[in-house]
């Protein structure tokens, strides 16, 4: 008794790569990990801002995490030392020690880079 068995390597990769199918079960399953961690390694509130899905792209389905937060941009690429000044108000106010000061113009240092989303890609690999 003999058996014969052919694969068909293109129909076998549409039928992995289907909606539903094993590879999109597979590739949710680590993008939302992936996700978690981000939330996990985001600055404050960030991390409420981060969201997933899988779509399909030009060579297949992709796993795809933003994060929707106004100053995520900033987060990432860091800012230079910069000079903030009122928009509306004469003064701005803020708590320092305790205490409520005014001032009409602030020197901020800037801000160190910080890429979660880069360091949650590497972990959640």
């Amino acid at each position: 008794m003999s058996v014969e068995v052919r694969l068909d390597q293109g129909r076998l990769a549409r039928f992995l790569r289907l909606r539903g199918g094993i590879v999109e079960r597979r590739l949710a399953r680590r993008t939302s990990r992936t996700a978690d961690i981000a939330r996990d390694l985001a600055p404050g509130r960030m991390g409420d801002f981060i969201d997933w899905h899988i779509e399909q792209g030009p060579r297949g389905l992709e796993g795809v995490i933003t994060c929707d937060h106004p100053a995520t941009r900033f987060v990432l690429d860091g800012t230079r030392p910069h000079i903030i000044r009122p928009r509306r108000a004469k003064a701005l106010r803020f708590e320092v020690d305790g205490r409520v000061v005014y001032s009409a113009i602030v020197r901020h240092p800037g801000t160190r880079a910080n890429n979660f989303m880069a360091e949650a890609l590497r972990a959640g690999r």
